[in-house]
């Protein structure tokens, strides 16, 4: 069974968006809806479906969740792990449009392939310790996702707040024109469009793009490889090694 679920937390933001995301990967999907305040914690369209997921899931049933992104399963990145190991070791499918490289279907392959390598012998006491070894496996993989989708939960909320920034700047402008225009009667002077000389201007994805490598990268705050970290943000080779460049310079 696949379901679709997409939240909206405020009024003026549109679900058609999400839904068309969702069915578009999974057309057989059956779409749960659920709109609310981000200061409203119930979400009895969430509570229905996951009780139905539980049940399924318990009865042997394969069942797969599908979200357009990952801030929409939950309000904050420690619900958000919380549920996803919940359903992860109930054997559901977890899957994230925008964010891939976090959906259950990685980690389960990462493990399986670990525990493929490990096979019983026969001996008690050899076999008890290859059991300790992969139920450390599992621990150590859940922490990998763990790790993943706060990081996800923070580059979404970095996004948001920059939004909010931007959208706040715009008014604080609005504001002055209308006082120079209508109040004092000046002319509002504006800025000619183009590039200030001598002044490097950075993409809004280069940015993003830097923040990402310095928090996943072991060179600097992660636990990740070079390769891994090309794989999940999903960068050439040749960009990948000039925004770290770029980073060890600063």
């Amino acid at each position: 069974m696949i379901y679709g679920y997409a939240r909206i937390s405020t009024p003026k933001q549109k679900i058609d968006r999400q839904i068309d995301n969702i069915k578009k990967s999974y057309p057989e999907a059956v779409i749960i809806k659920e709109a609310y305040t981000g200061t409203k914690t119930d979400r009895p369209a969430w509570n229905k479906l996951k009780s139905k997921i539980i049940r399924e899931a318990q009865g042997g049933e394969a069942v797969t969740v599908v979200f357009d992104e990952v801030s929409r399963m939950s309000r904050n990145a420690e619900e958000g792990t919380a549920l996803y190991q919940e359903l992860y070791d109930m054997g559901v499918s977890l899957v994230f449009l925008k964010e891939p490289h976090i959906n259950t279907s990685v980690y389960r392959d990462k493990l399986q392939r670990q525990i493929d390598k490990i096979s019983t012998t026969g001996n008690k006491a050899t076999d008890k310790l290859l059991d300790n070894i992969m139920a450390a496996l599992h621990e150590y993989t859940i922490d990998l996702a763990r790790e993943q989708i706060e990081i996800a939960f923070r580059t979404a909320q970095a996004e948001v707040d920059f939004l909010h920034e931007r959208t706040s700047e715009g008014v604080k402008q609005a504001q002055k024109r209308y006082y120079q225009e209508e109040v004092l009667g000046l002319p509002h002077k504006k800025q000619l469009p183009g590039r200030v000389s001598g002044v490097k201007v950075e993409t809004k994805k280069a940015v993003e793009s830097k923040k990402k490598i310095k928090e996943l990268s072991k060179d600097f705050d992660g636990r990740n490889t070079d390769i891994e970290v090309m794989q999940i943000l999903g960068l050439a080779r040749n960009t990948y090694y000039k925004y770290k460049g770029q980073l060890k310079e600063a």
